[in-house]
């Protein structure tokens, strides 16, 4: 088996905090598999734990292998595992870190088999995105047809699923985007694009039932007025939301969690032309920490995905 390689940090710090290094091959416990590392997507989340901005609500002992999703090939079957073989190439999130390595220990309820017709970039490219949009545009409860939806950082991976989610449920969509993504979000399924950088969206914007925020911060404090009378704030990326919900309102914190069959059906979507899937950039494994840094100070459309074969 070849060497096992790993990016990690040793310290919180900026881009050169992220470094490579020779790891061993990691133990393969009960329901688990030992997946071989094809591609892997680049977060956010990593940069947020690089800087250790997250250490006071998850600590993290150090050193630490980021990297939250994956795909790859099944290399060893743990004990009590079924439904997958040696060979099979699966995908999916970690519900952990450590996906920036050859290998890796993934519990196998969290993976799904990865289709005939998707490649392992575009397969890694999957899991956090599509479950998060799934997944939050329903923490505050069902979406219902005619319902108004404002999302935040609609021409990211996570807000380009959330935007096709949301119009295939009958929602009316609304989102905040940069003029570049303008046209981007549009064909996505948006029927209202705010220029975030012109236009206030709270000046545009009203009686709406779901606001998802994918931004934080001011643009999270602005999008109380926007609501309708009843609805509610889903943010990804505020933990502390309920803290600053105001007396009325409803705020719900979102953190994604694994969902196989999800996942597949998600996956299967983007094999049919169901589902779009938007790829920025594609990376090879040497230069996930700049992409990592790139994730941090915004780019392109869509998602980075590091290809472990370039």
């Amino acid at each position: 088996m070849k060497r096992n390689q790993a990016f990690r940090i040793h310290a919180y710090g900026g881009p050169d905090a992220l470094r490579r290094d020779d790891v061993p091959e990691p133990e393969v416990a009960a329901g688990q598999l030992l997946v071989e590392v094809k591609a892997a997507g680049i977060n956010g989340l990593d940069a947020k734990i690089r800087e250790g901005l997250l250490r006071g609500a998850f600590p993290l002992p150090l050193p630490a292998t980021l990297g939250v999703e994956l795909a790859g090939v099944v290399s060893r079957v743990g004990e009590g595992v079924t439904g997958f073989k040696v060979g099979d190439r699966v995908m999916g999130p970690l519900a952990g870190l450590g996906a920036y390595a050859n290998f890796v220990a993934v519990n196998a309820a969290n993976l799904a088999l990865t289709p005939e017709g998707l490649d392992d970039v575009a397969a890694a490219a999957l899991p956090v995105a599509s479950l998060a949009a799934w997944q939050s545009l329903r923490a505050a409860g069902e979406l219902t047809p005619g319902q108004k939806v404002l999302i935040h950082g609609a021409a990211g991976g996570v807000g380009g699923f959330a935007v096709q989610f949301a119009k295939a449920e009958g929602a009316t969509v609304w989102a905040t985007a940069s003029a570049t993504s303008r046209d981007h979000v549009l064909k996505l399924g948006a029927d209202v694009v705010i220029d975030r950088n012109a236009q206030r969206f709270e000046s545009l914007a009203e009686g709406i039932d779901l606001v998802l925020d994918l931004v934080g911060g001011d643009v999270l404090d602005r999008s109380w007025q926007v609501l309708a009378p009843g609805g509610a704030i889903v943010s990804a990326v505020d933990l502390g939301i309920s803290a600053k919900t105001p007396v009325g309102r409803k705020g719900i914190a979102f953190a994604t969690r694994p969902d196989a069959a999800r996942l597949r059906l998600a996956a299967e979507a983007v094999v049919s032309g169901k589902l779009r899937s938007t790829i920025a950039e594609v990376v090879g494994f040497d230069q996930i920490p700049a992409a990592v840094e790139r994730v941090r100070i915004g780019h392109a459309p869509g998602k980075i995905v590091a290809d472990f074969t370039r």
